[in-house]
């Protein structure tokens, strides 16, 4: 299996947007990256052929839900998580630390990693950082997460201090877990919304020897202008020769803000989660198809965009989605992904040919926030 390496291509002279690739055993990565997010080993009402069709280089799994349902016998029977949804393509699981948080109603967080019960039964659990390299070792997935504890928003220098530092002693233990050769492991920048606690994180980090970095507990709250500073105060301290990957973000204003500011890779629900609340992203803005103004829309969804679902008419789509018919929710989600594709094929293209600028005061119109 080849060796995993990033190559940067082209910098930006206008910004720290960059251009580049990531090869994996399972295939290359172009960056800056969207990766959508298959929590439960798929993305939600798309089917793996579809998803290629899209050309999808990567997507995500979730260690919690997949530990929980259907568990690591199973996927170990089946060969792994590739094996198990028939994906040929590179696949990044995040280590179930920011769920265990954020979805246990009850858990208790010592040294040694978290107790905590399912959110589905109740069932008690455990998961640290052992456990969890573990769990993405069976797994089987490119790129692993190392186990983190993510701080809330709001919290206190203190509090924030607490977790970063724990967050540190765990990734030292994931780092020394034997993986699978085609593994590649990254560490996660904590620190809240606290600069010198960013750069702690990132300096101590980067003295581990991980195949790229995150920059994680963003996006939970936050203003945007925070956000975008706590990744000012963390980026000049990431090697230069190794994927940035901001977690959970977001819209393609907080992307391409990211991107300008060196990130190479993101996640997130939205444009999934979004498309089953009826709301489609598209080259116009969003719209909310379920609107009564559509209903006798014939024009295209997005005729900016040569997919399928993009060619539909709002009309059609909104009669789907209107009489609780799931192929609707399906040709909603196409779009998302197919225009979220699109937008970072777009942003790749204008950092290569130097018309980044213009390309964001472009999506800033259509995508304010």
């Amino acid at each position: 299996m080849p060796s995993f390496n990033f190559q940067l291509q082209h910098q930006s002279d206008v910004s720290k947007a960059r251009v580049g690739k990531i090869n994996t055993a399972h295939g290359v990565i172009e960056t800056p990256v969207f990766m959508p997010v298959g929590t439960r080993g798929v993305v939600k009402t798309l089917t793996q052929p579809q998803l290629i069709e899209l050309n999808v280089p990567i997507i995500l799994g979730n260690t919690y839900h997949l530990m929980l349902k259907p568990g690591m016998p199973i996927i170990h029977k089946a060969g792994g998580l590739h094996s198990f949804m028939k994906w040929d393509r590179p696949i990044l699981t995040d280590s179930g630390g920011y769920q265990v948080f954020s979805l246990s109603s009850l858990n208790k967080i010592t040294e040694e990693g978290v107790f905590f019960q399912s959110h589905i039964d109740g069932s008690k659990h455990f998961l640290g950082p052992i456990e969890s390299m573990q769990i993405q070792k069976t797994l089987g997935s490119d790129i692993v997460m190392v186990f983190d504890e993510c701080s809330p928003y709001p919290c206190t220098w203190d509090q924030a201090k607490k977790a970063l530092d724990r967050t540190y002693r765990w990734a030292k233990i994931c780092r020394e877990f034997d993986l699978q050769e085609h593994q590649n492991l990254f560490g996660i920048v904590q620190g809240g919304t606290y600069a010198d606690l960013r750069e702690i994180s990132a300096k101590s980090l980067v003295e581990l020897p991980f195949e790229g970095f995150a920059i994680g507990g963003l996006s939970v709250g936050e203003p945007m202008d925070v956000m975008n500073a706590m990744i000012e105060v963390t980026e000049p301290f990431l090697p230069r020769s190794k994927p940035r990957y901001l977690m959970g973000v977001g819209t393609p204003r907080n992307i391409i803000e990211a991107v300008m500011r060196g990130v190479d890779m993101f996640d997130c629900v939205m444009p999934t989660r979004n498309a089953r609340n009826g709301t489609a992203f598209t080259w116009s803005g969003k719209i909310q198809i379920k609107a009564g103004r559509y209903a006798d829309d014939f024009s295209p969804l997005d005729p900016e965009l040569n997919e399928y679902a993009s060619q539909l008419s709002k009309a059609y789509i909104r009669h789907l989605i209107n009489v609780d018919e799931v192929t609707g929710l399906t040709l909603v989600t196409l779009q998302n992904i197919a225009f979220y594709l699109d937008f970072m094929r777009k942003l790749r293209e204008s950092i290569l040919n130097g018309t980044l600028l213009d390309f964001y005061e472009k999506i800033i119109k259509i995508y304010p926030v």
